[in-house]
């Protein structure tokens, strides 16, 4: 009698047991069919290669989601709007933007996005950075998904804006931005009297120009002349202090206050990241003794300029360039006349 009782208890345990497995096996089915569901077959698409593999994007991407830094300026320029981005929650959005990204949802910082939203809102091309390897796979089943090289230090500015034309499909557009960079930086060089053809002594072309960042976090920074701002005086011939000469993007050390000499030169660009503490940080410095001695706040050639100098895309690029016209080139206002000033900063 014991027997039967514990056989059939074994019975029902082990189809209890069955059972619990099979709702298992169908909630997991179900998870991933609406993941998958919403990867709709690409049939008119062209062959991307990314750091990830290869994938085959749409011709014509509609419903673009970007996760990378950077290229959301960048796509606008190439002219395809995403319909959603990523954001850096550790800095301001650069003013060029800023009426831009109210008609872009935000799916989270770049760091951590939100994958949920990404699949609720259907997009046919997702563009990723480097950072999100890790969930290259689940991007992957919800669309298309692309992954361009950001690692740092960081490729040239040009790099990254070719990089994502090729995924957009908008080639030419990107020949055509950089192609008018570098008549904005020709015509630069002869305001400034910089050039190779200049039949008289340059007053800038022993100039050396030095870009600080000062932050309430860190203190004194500064560019090298890989990092892009140091790219754009390099394609220009404007020389850099001694401490920043090199092929490196950033200086390694912090500044300390005894060494704020680093950063002095002919003229000094300050980045600044447009957030109160920063400006506190700035404002504390300039009320010390050691920043009074340096020869460019003797000379009252210390320009504060905005968070644009820090950024990669094509609208900062040339903001960079408008920068160094105003503060540098004043005598050539024909200069802005003949290139259209900051029209791409208000298309």
């Amino acid at each position: 009698m014991l027997t039967i009782i514990s056989l059939r208890r074994f019975t029902r345990l082990m189809l209890l047991s069955i059972l619990i497995v099979i709702l298992i096996l169908a909630c997991k089915t179900t998870h991933d069919t609406s993941i998958t569901s919403y990867k709709q077959p690409v049939e008119n698409c062209r062959t991307v290669q990314h750091i990830m593999g290869s994938t085959c994007v749409p011709r014509n991407p509609q419903r673009v989601v970007n996760l990378a830094p950077d290229n959301l300026a960048n796509s606008w320029a190439l002219g395809v709007r995403p319909i959603a981005s990523a954001y850096s929650t550790s800095s301001p959005m650069p003013k060029y933007l800023q009426d831009k990204v109210a008609q872009v949802e935000s799916v989270g910082n770049y760091g951590n996005p939100n994958i949920e939203k990404i699949l609720r809102l259907k997009p046919d091309l997702i563009i990723s950075g480097s950072e999100l390897k890790g969930i290259y796979k689940q991007l992957s089943y919800i669309a298309p998904t692309v992954v361009l090289n950001t690692s740092f230090p960081s490729p040239p500015w040009t790099d990254l804006l070719e990089e994502l034309a090729t995924v957009l499909g908008k080639e030419e557009v990107s020949k055509q931005l950089i192609d008018q960079y570098w008549q904005r930086v020709e015509k630069l060089k002869q305001a400034l009297d910089i050039g190779a053809d200049s039949s008289k002594e340059s007053r800038c072309k022993n100039m050396e120009i030095s870009i600080a960042n000062i932050t309430s976090e860190y203190g004194i920074g500064s560019y090298g002349e890989k990092h892009f701002s140091g790219s754009v005086l390099k394609d220009i011939g404007l020389q850099r202090p001694k401490s920043q000469r090199g092929d490196f993007f950033y200086i390694n050390t912090i500044i300390s206050k005894e060494k704020i000499s680093d950063i002095d030169g002919d003229a000094l660009f300050v980045v600044s990241w447009e957030r109160e503490d920063d400006k506190k940080t700035l404002n504390k410095l300039k009320q010390s003794s050691l920043w009074s001695q340096l020869e460019v706040v003797q000379k009252n050639k210390v320009y504060v300029v905005g968070v644009h100098w820090h950024n990669s895309d094509i609208f900062a690029i040339y903001a960079i360039l408008d920068d160094l016209e105003k503060y540098l080139g004043k005598g050539a206002s024909q200069f802005l006349k003949n290139t259209g000033g900051r029209k791409w900063l208000r298309e």
